[in-house]
């Protein structure tokens, strides 16, 4: 069921379900861009979640309960709008799988290499939320045989283009930052350049499939390891 909570003076949190799915993502990108459309003269930002779209308005144009009445036909609408299985851009993003934790998730899952890359590069996953840092891109629907935990040390520097996995999801960091996923391998192109419009090219309900390269073309690509 709907709900909708405060969050905070000037913000309200749209919870769309209680587990994510394949479709959530695609069906909360149509819902921001509804809103943005309708009621984007109150709100000052929407971040989408995998199960909910928080809402940031305009305390001096509105409040929360006047928001919520707005917004609950926008919702009625929305619930009966139909999404085509395929929806979203589709993006595929070449993988050096050369990552330093390869081999301990490999035996971690009891899985050859071969068949962890092949597990992982054989699925496609759905952009269900941005953030962490510019560009970082959370990637659902991970193989269950490839789901571990968090590492219980964090990095404190996880190299640009790295890579990850940790429970369900998996991702690349744009830019390098402390991380505490496991780094299956390398990106040799960059996922965030905010001289580029937009600055990231991976979009809330997107689709993306990674293909397994060699280390001489992760470098012609213009990879740095």
């Amino acid at each position: 069921m709907i709900r909708l909570e405060p969050a905070g003076a000037e913000a309200l949190l749209l919870v769309l379900a209680d587990e994510p799915d394949a479709g959530l993502p695609v069906r909360i990108a149509m819902l921001a861009d509804t809103l943005r459309q309708q009621l984007g003269h109150l709100l000052l930002d929407l971040v989408p979640g995998w199960t909910g779209l928080l809402l940031h308005y305009d305390l001096s144009r509105t409040d929360h309960q006047r928001l919520a009445l707005l917004i609950e036909p926008l919702l009625e609408d929305w619930l009966a709008q139909p999404v085509a299985a395929q929806a979203g851009r589709l993006h595929e993003i070449p993988i050096w799988y050369c990552g330093e934790d390869l081999a301990w998730v490999a035996e971690s899952c009891g899985l050859a290499l071969a068949d962890l890359v092949a597990i992982h590069s054989g699925a496609e996953y759905r952009v269900g939320a941005i953030g962490f840092s510019p560009g970082f891109a959370y990637l659902g629907g991970l193989d269950s045989r490839l789901a571990l935990p968090r590492r219980a040390s964090p990095r404190v520097r996880v190299p640009a283009g790295s890579l990850a996995i940790a429970e369900r999801q998996t991702a690349i960091y744009p830019q390098a930052s402390p991380g505490g996923w496991h780094l299956l391998g390398l990106c040799p192109w960059s996922l965030f350049d905010a001289r580029r419009e937009p600055p990231c090219p991976l979009a809330l309900g997107d689709r993306v499939r990674f293909f397994a390269i060699d280390e001489e073309r992760y470098r012609a690509e213009g990879g740095e390891a």
